[in-house]
């Protein structure tokens, strides 16, 4: 297609509405906007032609945010992937008790109560955080099942026997061995915003020599030098 046929068919698109961009694409040439500009420069805008212009970069902006996030999700994916694969080795050394027993005291540090003397007690509303705590405990003591205790902390308007069934799967610990749930008062006729939120789960678990254990365990970690 010569020139003159090419700016005969620009300006007759540019007749039926048609953007500088629907013409290059439809013509199948990159014509420089400024030429188009200048050859459809007598043509009058119709009528709506800028809401329709505005109404276009809008599809084509959300267009470019949609293809943006999804090249975005490829590379976390991609990033996780990779820190994967290079502490995928971490849980074997766990089979270490020795390991084990570091990575609970500093769990019990920075979770558990530190004024309780006589007993463990951890609590967290995580049910991952809590099903590692107890899994490492397990591991690395021979446990007395009986000497645990739960007690669930939650919301007014949540659903005590549900909360507390979750937890004991979570936990392995009977349900005979949770203590009465405490809801906190100022939920009383607040409605729960977060409809996944089981509430925290405190544990208790009746051994000073295992929580000294711990606290020394920390101890004596906090002073070594690395």
């Amino acid at each position: 297609m010569n020139k003159v046929k090419l700016k005969r068919e620009a300006i007759k698109l540019r007749k039926e509405e048609k953007t500088y961009s629907e013409i290059r694409q439809i013509l199948k040439k990159t014509i420089p906007k400024s030429t188009l500009s200048y050859w459809c420069r007598n043509i009058p805008l119709p009528f709506g032609y800028q809401k329709r212009i505005k109404a276009y970069n809008i599809f084509n902006l959300n267009k470019a945010r949609k293809i943006a996030l999804a090249v975005h999700k490829i590379k976390r994916e991609q990033y996780l992937k990779s820190v994967s694969a290079r502490v995928q080795h971490l849980p074997k050394i766990l089979k270490n008790k020795d390991v084990a027993k570091i990575a609970l005291a500093i769990l019990y540090l920075g979770e558990g109560s530190k004024t309780q003397r006589g007993s463990l007690m951890f609590g967290n509303s995580d049910p991952v955080i809590i099903e590692l705590f107890l899994r490492l405990l397990r591991k690395c003591y021979a446990v007395d099942e009986s000497k645990f205790r739960c007690t669930l902390q939650c919301r007014a308007d949540q659903d005590i026997n549900n909360l507390e069934k979750f937890w004991s799967k979570i936990t392995k610990i009977h349900l005979r061995q949770f203590y009465k749930a405490r809801v906190d008062p100022r939920t009383i006729n607040k409605p729960s915003k977060k409809l996944d939120y089981k509430g925290v789960c405190r544990i208790d678990y009746f051994s000073a020599d295992i929580f000294t254990e711990l606290r020394k365990i920390a101890e004596i970690l906090s002073k070594e030098e690395t």
